[in-house]
């Protein structure tokens, strides 16, 4: 079987519509990866990028509990892509749960590649769960709120 040259051939992969930054979700953090953040294969340590989650995942509980809190687990993390040296990160945090003393945290990861030809992709997404505690470091009830 032979092809028309001016024919183009079918792609084999459906394209996607270009992902962009959401905009239901509130912002928490931004931050560029270092030289120094880069594993032996030269993506980003998986660990930098939980310790940015978990600072990223704190800023709405912190609100909320309108004082001390601490990661008490983390529930899901799921590392959909590397992140690269030069990637733009953006957290995206919005609060699933909140309880007596307890607040669930969604938290999703986009890196703008590319700056001349931007693309954006998710990268990880994890929920955790925060707990207000007291000067002594035990559990307190969160502010009812107004």
């Amino acid at each position: 079987m032979t092809t028309d040259p001016a024919t183009p051939a079918a792609d084999p992969a459906p394209r996607m519509a270009p992902l962009s930054l959401p905009g239901d979700r509130e912002l928490v953090l931004r931050v560029m990866p270092l030289p120094a953040d880069v594993n032996a294969n030269g993506d980003i340590f998986g660990g930098w990028i939980m310790a940015q989650v978990d600072l990223a995942g704190a800023v709405l509980p912190s609100r909320i509990a309108k004082g001390r809190i601490a990661t008490v687990a983390v529930n899901q993390f799921i590392f959909k892509q590397p992140v690269s040296l030069g990637d733009l990160l953006s957290f995206y945090a919005r609060i699933t749960r909140i309880g007596n003393t307890s607040i669930g945290v969604h938290v999703e990861v986009y890196a703008e590649r590319n700056p001349a030809n931007l693309h954006v992709v998710k990268v990880t997404e994890a929920d955790l769960t925060y707990v207000a505690i007291d000067g002594r470091g035990q559990p307190r009830p969160l502010p009812k709120p107004l």
